[in-house]
């Protein structure tokens, strides 16, 4: 069975081609690298591929932050007013 009719027979999940060109619409506004370009010109498959990269490089900055944020917490005082802040901070 091919993949569409895998897809078609899905039933109520099937995502109409509206719906689609509505997420690609939602995704292109929120990427920083489509949204700040002066042409509207831009493929579903390059949102979706600046999707990909924009998520990757937001985990590694997730992974920067939290390796500075483990050396800076490695550095004071367990006790001090600022490994509270900084407890404080991670717990909201």
């Amino acid at each position: 069975m091919s993949s569409r009719r895998s897809r078609q027979s899905a039933g109520a999940s099937r995502i109409s081609d509206d719906q689609i060109i509505e997420l690609v619409t939602k995704l292109r506004q929120l990427l920083p690298e489509i949204r700040d370009r002066r042409s509207d010109k831009v493929s579903a498959s390059k949102v979706l591929q600046e999707t990909c990269n924009y998520i990757r490089s937001l985990h590694r900055e997730v992974d920067d932050l939290s390796e500075r944020l483990s050396q800076l917490l490695t550095t004071i005082d367990a006790d001090s007013a600022e490994a509270s802040i900084i407890r404080s901070l991670i717990m909201q």
